[in-house]
């Protein structure tokens, strides 16, 4: 029961890393990145799809991504859902593609990221907390119904800690990464 229970605390603390590497992926840092295009769908005879399934998506040069549609009618139903989305960057659409062109980074839109990632770690580290939290319960419980005694439940407070401070540190070592990202790109 123990070897069991932490192996899925850990599982659950490793997926709010992926969770948090992925959304960094999406932050705008000045460069051409598709990725953030993954939360811009379309309506595609009535379906709700991301541009990259019915678009071409390339990148030209490091500050401009294109969309080529793969059909011609498509072309302006992206450029408004572009528009729609909360990219921040107004599409430019030639009646062929739509270019994205992404202008350098201030030095104040850069801080204004870094903030955005500060809070978007600190959610990740709650979320491993609150991981560690409900794994305790369930073995406190476990004591308590007498199922564990009381030197396993300290044996096991003690790892379930070393693995929660293993994954904040690793929140915090991709904060810091992304940061850095963002502060020199030129």
């Amino acid at each position: 029961m123990i070897e069991e229970s932490m192996r899925e605390c850990e599982s659950k603390m490793k997926q709010s890393i992926e969770s948090l590497v992925a959304d960094f992926k999406r932050y705008r840092t000045g460069r051409a990145n598709p990725v953030i295009l993954e939360r811009v769908h379309v309506d595609y005879y009535g379906t709700d799809t991301p541009v990259s399934q019915v678009a071409n998506i390339s990148i030209p040069d490091g500050r401009q991504i294109v969309i080529t549609p793969y059909e011609k009618h498509m072309i302006s139903t992206i450029e408004k859902a572009i528009q729609k989305s909360d990219l921040g960057i107004t599409p430019m659409n030639d009646g062929l593609n739509i270019r994205l062109v992404f202008p350098p980074m201030t030095e104040e839109s850069r801080k204004e990221i870094v903030k955005q990632i500060n809070g978007r770690t600190e959610q990740a580290c709650v979320s491993i907390r609150n991981i560690r939290r409900e794994i305790l319960d369930v073995f406190k419980q476990s004591k308590k119904n007498k199922v564990i005694t009381e030197d396993d439940l300290k044996s096991v407070e003690n790892r379930v800690q070393k693995v929660t401070d293993k994954y904040v540190a690793e929140a915090h070592e991709e904060q810091k990464k992304k940061e850095t990202e963002i502060m020199s790109l030129s």
